[in-house]
């Protein structure tokens, strides 16, 4: 039954015609309109199982359907045609009860199907025109849980958590630093959301003596308490370390070629992220992290990373002039930005938001590179320099101040005042060779 706003004809018909063969069989009034309405309750709840959609709709036109009937006995004293009261009614309810719940009924085109248990969230997702839909069967009690109580200072508009840094982009995207946010009042709302966060991760050549620690950073310190899947992509399976990780994390291994060049394997990070959210990734999970393997985690990271398109503010250009910064501004590139523009500069380091959002950046700046590459050119930064032409011209929701990707090799000013994730101090050459 592949339909949507239709099979609420069903019991409203069939209403009718056994509230008008009740009428001419029983010869009663009031107690027929029982009939229908239990008919269509029945109806309703199979049409709603077999259309994996929510049930608890039916019951608006049901219960105006009973009330509309037995007022309409009451006042027009008739048998047979009060009966196209709630039908009609029940139609005009039941079709703009439908179209306000569009989380229940909305159904977008999606790529191939691909099974998985009914016991898991369907996640489908429209990648051309990159929307994300996201069904749950959820009870009334989970659709209206509250916070749970907690005591914490109370805000105050006029008096800011901090002065010295700037706490909003000028397209009003909040910047996340410590002291701007209360993690308890954040998890407890997430918690109720029941995501899946994804991050995705390279260990090629000899950047997979970095995994252990990356994981046993990111098992203690990333999103804890919410489901993370981590997504590692190497060419030494074998090499991976065993660990224990936390029951509500789970490591994915997956084969990966490498390549000679350093240059290479990061700007095809790109292509493979959105080629696996087209096949994987857009039923697994909700939210999507690119992450790099070199590095660990000293503080927690958690829910206020979470975010339609989330960039981070790299920690060498925190400070620079726009014209200072590292873009790339040679006009033949598809990574270029011109001279005078430009918001902050942005490590690839460290980026994501939701599936869809995330392939839609990852698609096109690897079209970039392709387009580069045929033309016979490379971005001054690679990867990085088309992460941030296409985050200048499609403003992130949310951005991570640098706390959230400090480079070892510099020392800490004082706004900085927890650093989060940090590289690890390695040598390039070497490790790249």
């Amino acid at each position: 039954m592949d339909i949507k706003k239709v099979h609420i004809v069903i019991p409203i018909v069939m209403a009718g015609i056994i509230g008008y063969l009740g009428t001419k069989i029983m010869d009663i009034k009031k107690v027929h309109i029982v009939i229908p309405i239990v008919m269509a309750g029945i109806i309703g709840y199979f049409g709603t199982e077999i259309m994996d959609i929510k049930k608890v709709h039916i019951l608006i036109p049901i219960v105006m359907a009973g009330i509309i009937g037995y007022l309409g006995t009451k006042i027009m004293d008739i048998k047979e045609v009060h009966i196209l009261i709630p039908i009609v009614m029940a139609g005009i309810i039941g079709y703009l009860g439908q179209t306000d719940l569009n989380e229940a009924f909305s159904v977008l085109p999606s790529i191939p199907h691909i099974s998985r248990p009914s016991s898991q969230p369907v996640r489908q997702v429209d990648l051309d025109e990159t929307s994300l839909v996201i069904s749950r069967q959820t009870d009334l009690n989970e659709a209206f849980s509250v916070l749970p109580r907690m005591s914490y200072p109370q805000p105050f508009v006029d008096k800011p958590q901090r002065t010295d840094v700037l706490l909003m982009s000028p397209w009003l995207a909040p910047i996340m630093w410590e002291g701007t946010f209360n993690r308890d009042i954040l998890n407890a709302q997430y918690r109720q959301k029941k995501f899946v966060v994804g991050v995705a991760t390279f260990a090629v050549k000899k950047y997979v003596r970095f995994i252990e620690g990356f994981l046993g950073s990111a098992n203690k310190f990333f999103l804890s308490g919410h489901r993370v899947n981590f997504y590692l992509f190497t060419d030494h399976p074998e090499k991976v370390p065993s660990m224990k990780l936390a029951p509500e994390k789970s490591l994915f291994i997956i084969p990966v070629q490498n390549y000679s060049r350093w240059q290479d394997i990061s700007m095809n990070r790109m292509d493979i992220i959105s080629n696996r959210i087209r096949t994987h990734w857009h039923y697994e999970v909700d939210y999507l992290y690119s992450m790099d393997i070199d590095v660990q985690m000293f503080e927690h990271i958690g829910v206020e990373i979470i975010d339609t398109l989330v960039g981070t503010i790299s920690s060498w250009q925190y400070t620079k002039p726009r014209d200072s910064n590292s873009y790339e501004r040679r006009p033949e590139s598809r990574a270029a930005i011109p001279s005078g523009e430009g918001d902050f500069y942005y490590a690839a380091s460290f980026y994501g938001g939701s599936v869809s959002e995330v392939y839609k950046l990852t698609t096109a700046c690897f079209k970039g590179v392709t387009e580069d590459r045929a033309n016979g050119i490379e971005a001054k930064w690679h990867e990085e320099s088309h992460l941030n032409k296409y985050l200048l011209y499609h403003k992130p929701t949310r951005l991570l101040s640098p706390e959230y990707y400090w480079d070892e090799e510099l020392p800490r000013p004082q706004i900085i005042r927890v650093k989060r994730l940090s590289s690890v101090r390695k040598d390039l050459e070497e490790v790249r060779s």
